[in-house]
């Protein structure tokens, strides 16, 4: 039995379920969330204890990694509809910079043209600042949304355009990451 896929999923206040055959929808104050459910695993609503279970219909190898999987899809689900995912990017490089154009994510860095990314739907920008100064302050911005995949893919499609290199650290990483660095090329003198 899987010990993550067997703990309920606590409901809290102002948080709406609803379950249709093998249809999740987990909806909050601003934003709604669903998920088919795979038919091998067995979802239930307790509307009373204000909980979801999870249960899987067989032993198989599929169904006990499916278990703990959708269990943990629908506590991130809750947590979204109710907390919100963010990733924090920042970009370095002396004139990289990033601005939101219509529905698109334009960046700066480096290359002949701004390089422009569609951001999603149920995907929030927001700049806190715009332009890098030199390689110590970092252009900065968040990516917010309530569904973590689409958040955390969003992430690093912007991150894989320029990732950090290992020299100077210039390119875009995320507020977390360390950039392990290397020490360039050591001049000695010819004789």
């Amino acid at each position: 039995m899987s010990r993550i896929g067997k703990k309920p999923v606590k409901i809290p206040a102002g948080v709406k379920v609803e379950l249709n055959g093998q249809l999740l929808k987990i909806s909050g104050s601003s934003s709604s969330l669903t998920l088919d459910v795979h038919q091998i695993i067995k979802v239930a609503y307790d509307s009373e204890a204000s909980e979801i279970n999870v249960s899987r219909t067989g032993d198989e190898r599929f169904a006990r990694s499916m278990h703990g999987t959708i269990r943990a899809h629908i506590a991130n689900m809750v947590e979204g509809v109710t907390k919100g995912f963010e990733k924090k990017l920042l970009i370095y490089g002396t004139g990289y910079g990033v601005k939101v154009q219509g529905s698109d994510l334009s960046l700066s860095v480096g290359y002949a043209s701004a390089k422009m990314v569609k951001i999603p739907q149920s995907v929030t920008v927001d700049i806190t600042t715009p332009n890098s100064r030199g390689n110590d302050v970092p252009a900065e911005f968040i990516l917010r949304s309530p569904d973590k995949y689409a958040v955390g893919q969003f992430a690093s499609v912007v991150r894989r355009i320029r990732p950090p290199e290992p020299y100077l650290g210039k390119g875009i990483r995320y507020a977390h990451e360390v950039v392990k660095r290397k020490v360039g090329k050591a001049f000695g003198t010819g004789a």
